[in-house]
């Protein structure tokens, strides 16, 4: 048995500190907009890398190399990283104006009266096609803006609606970074954690479409904005979708999605050949900085593991949860816990990964169970801290449109979150577990 060592999470702890305590300096004292995210995080986690090799003198730099390189080396860092460049390329090809079309088409065929449920609606299905909360949020929150000085509505609702829908797509997609990083991390497919996911998020995503009926039933909405659409365009987002929930290899169905945007961009004289390419290229750049910090942060787990901080947190987590519920609730607190701290549930999952997996050997958690719980409570937490980049963008956005709304107003209208934390406690505690969990 590995020789536990509470020192050896050191680097963990130097890159908390530097990264939520500057975050916290820029944010709230210096007041810095999105304060969290001039901090350079590529340079944090380099600082905790750095920490990590000084550690440990039995061991000789070389050898410590040795150790990292089999941590980045790994299949499923490897397969998340590819993964990662081609789901970029893929945004590149079919950009925002797909998601667009699919927004303006589902507020066209939607009656006006239902303006807030349109909101949580559009962004559920935008933010699954495009993979990105925020990406979702800077799309439709002034969109959302306009519904409610149409409706009456505020605009707290409104967005907390476009909020909470951008959270259950970034759950769910198949091409999301979050999804990548749990499955890839956990080692199971992604078929099978959107098949556990989905029953813990329909559930919650029923419950706040109930809660928005019932706050908005008494309201009376003009009529919705109309704009220009083009259906043709929503075709690659649906050929993902589909191969994804199949089973189609992620690799193959991202290619099928890239292969058809690029054909209907082409066609519909959406852009032009030489623009297409470096929307591919701006599209694999923009995970540039996801991709450092999986390298990083497998290199950073490596030396840990290595020198027995994980085997320190298993034995923790063995104290207090001792049953495979309390395992499952342990794994989703400590994914929560990351989240907190890095404001970044892609980085939360990331850095939880290695101990998650030890945490899954031990409580006989199954792969797509594992995934599915990192990836739930790493939106919940995200999807509700008010420093955030989805809370911050959205508030930024209303402030562009002379709407003056602050975090706290958009909390408490934040349902489908709170809802999801619910249905997950649910799932850990009341769903029935089959025997032999862990081969499923």
């Amino acid at each position: 048995m590995q020789k536990r060592n509470w020192k050896a999470l050191l680097p963990i702890v130097v890159f908390l500190v530097m990264y939520l305590g500057l975050g916290i300096l820029f944010e709230y004292v210096l007041k810095i907009p999105m304060g969290f995210y001039n901090i350079p995080i590529v340079v944090s986690f380099l600082t905790a890398l750095l920490v990590a090799c000084l550690q440990n003198r039995s061991l000789n730099f070389d050898q410590k190399l040795q150790i990292m390189a089999s941590g980045v080396g790994d299949k499923n860092i490897i397969t998340m990283i590819l993964i990662f460049m081609a789901a970029g390329i893929f945004v590149g090809v079919v950009g925002r104006s797909s998601a667009e079309s699919v927004a303006y088409f589902l507020l066209s065929i939607i009656p006006a009266r239902y303006a807030v449920i349109v909101m949580f609606l559009v962004s559920c299905f935008v933010s699954i096609a495009m993979g990105t909360s925020v990406g979702t949020i800077t799309l439709i929150t002034p969109i959302a803006i306009a519904v409610s000085d149409g409706s009456g509505f505020s605009t707290a609702l409104c967005i907390g609606a476009v909020m909470s829908g951008a959270m259950f797509g970034d759950n769910l997609s198949f091409i999301s970074d979050t999804t990548i990083a749990a499955c890839n991390g956990q080692g199971c497919e992604m078929k099978d954690k959107f098949r556990a996911n989905f029953g813990i998020a329909l559930p919650a995503a029923i419950a706040t479409l109930v809660i928005l009926l019932v706050r908005t039933s008494h309201g009376e909405a003009a009529a919705i904005l109309s704009q220009d659409y083009n259906l043709i365009q929503i075709i690659p987002y649906l050929l993902v979708l589909a191969g994804g929930i199949i089973g189609i290899n992620v690799f193959v169905v991202l290619l099928i999605g890239i292969l058809s945007g690029s054909i209907i961009m082409l066609a519909t004289g959406s852009v032009e050949a030489t623009a297409l390419l470096g929307n591919m290229g701006s599209g694999a750049a923009g995970m540039y900085e996801t991709t450092m910090v999986a390298i990083l942060v497998s290199a950073i787990c490596a030396l840990i593991q290595e020198y027995g901080g994980f085997a320190a947190l298993l034995g923790f987590a063995r104290r207090v949860f001792k049953t495979r519920k309390g395992g499952k609730l342990g794994m989703g607190l400590l994914v929560g816990a990351m989240d907190i701290a890095t404001a970044n549930n892609t980085v939360a999952i990331v850095m939880a990964n290695p101990i998650a997996r030890e945490m899954a050997d031990e409580y006989q958690i199954s792969p797509r169970n594992a995934a599915s719980i990192l990836d739930t409570f790493s939106c919940i937490f995200q999807g509700v801290i008010p420093y955030g980049a989805q809370m911050l963008v959205a508030i930024s956005a209303a402030a562009e449109l002379g709407k003056e709304v602050s975090a706290f107003d958009i909390m408490p209208n934040l349902y489908y979150p709170f809802m999801l934390f619910v249905s997950s406690l649910i799932f850990i505690f009341f769903v029935p577990e089959k025997m032999g969990e862990k081969n499923q």
